[in-house]
């Protein structure tokens, strides 16, 4: 029998800003639960197990499996688990990109989404970040910055 977990509330308020179709704050919530769990230094394979019980979605299957049948669909049902996979199979922050981007589909909400997690999971390699930086505008930059300093002093 699956266990369901009751999200913590803030999960929904700071979710249903940018969602607002249940799916899409189930997507959202379960999404900062792996950040959350990969930045307690949490394995994988519990993370998995965490967000399998806690959201019913199926991560026992490797990009590998996705990649054949695996379609367009922008839905957080079709992104989000696919997303998680990509991320909590891979062995670095370029291979859960590569992962993410080869599956197909909604490539940019796929990576998007692995992204983040790939970051809690491994870091980002200090020249991936500095290119990326340089892309950014300095308000944007100003932005990434404050959020930075507040999730490393938990302000």
């Amino acid at each position: 029998m699956r266990t369901r977990c009751t999200p913590h509330p803030a999960l929904e308020k700071v979710t249903d800003v940018t969602h607002d179709h249940p799916e899409g704050i189930k997507g959202a919530a379960a999404t900062a639960l792996v950040i959350f769990l990969a930045r307690q230094r949490t394995s994988p394979q519990t993370i998995k197990s965490t967000v399998t019980g806690c959201f019913g979605y199926n991560l026992d299957r490797t990009p590998d499996d996705i990649r054949p049948t695996y379609q367009h669909n922008e839905t957080c049902q079709e992104t989000v688990p696919q997303a998680l996979i990509c991320a909590l199979t891979a062995t670095s922050f370029e291979d859960a990109i590569r992962n993410a981007i080869s599956i197909g589909g909604d490539s940019d909400t796929v990576a998007a989404i692995t992204g983040g997690v790939a970051e809690a999971l491994f870091g980002i390699p200090e020249k991936i970040a500095r290119q990326g930086w340089n892309y950014l505008p300095s308000d944007m930059r100003r932005t990434l910055t404050q959020l930075y300093q507040r999730a490393d002093t938990g302000a």
